[in-house]
């Protein structure tokens, strides 16, 4: 099933963006959410590096980061040349996306939020994202995904211990 069928499982902001951009992917729907990475690895049948998880932080800005690992908040400062970042609460992140947590897509949002992409997204010829709801994912090849997102490519990821 693709986005741009009146059946799609996407969220429909989401599927007009799509539809916007000139994007035809496939939409998957699972019968249980997946609102961790580890959840949608596990349903799609991927890597959790795989799975790029679309955090939103109170700046406001969206980092699109794999979902293996954590977004390092300072480094995310210094990109932004804030005094100050911290994570969006839920009622923040739906009045800045339109979308609930666990199913923030990385574009198509209600608001023009900058976008942070970290590089590592750049390491798999594939990666999944969210499409609107905690039930369904897209695939896409991660440029494509940074430049629709019009993500810029940063370090953000917290060094590994």
């Amino acid at each position: 099933m693709t986005a741009d069928d009146t059946t799609s499982p996407a969220h429909p902001r989401f599927a007009a963006a799509l539809q916007e951009l000139g994007l035809d992917v496939e939409i998957r729907r699972f019968p249980d959410e997946t609102r961790t990475a580890q959840q949608a690895a596990e349903a799609i049948g991927c890597e959790v590096s795989e799975i790029v998880k679309s955090l939103v932080f109170a700046a406001p800005v969206l980092v699109l980061m794999d979902g293996a690992s954590r977004v390092d908040v300072e480094r995310v400062r210094v990109e932004l040349g804030a005094g100050k970042v911290t994570r969006a609460d839920a009622k923040a992140v739906r009045e800045t996306t339109g979308y609930a947590i666990g199913g923030v897509p990385p574009f198509g949002h209600r608001t023009r939020t900058r976008v942070l992409a970290d590089r590592g997204l750049l390491d798999h010829a594939r990666v999944w994202a969210a499409a609107g709801n905690p039930h369904t994912v897209f695939a896409l090849d991660p440029k494509s995904l940074v430049t629709h997102a019009g993500g810029t490519l940063v370090d953000v990821r917290e060094p590994s211990a």
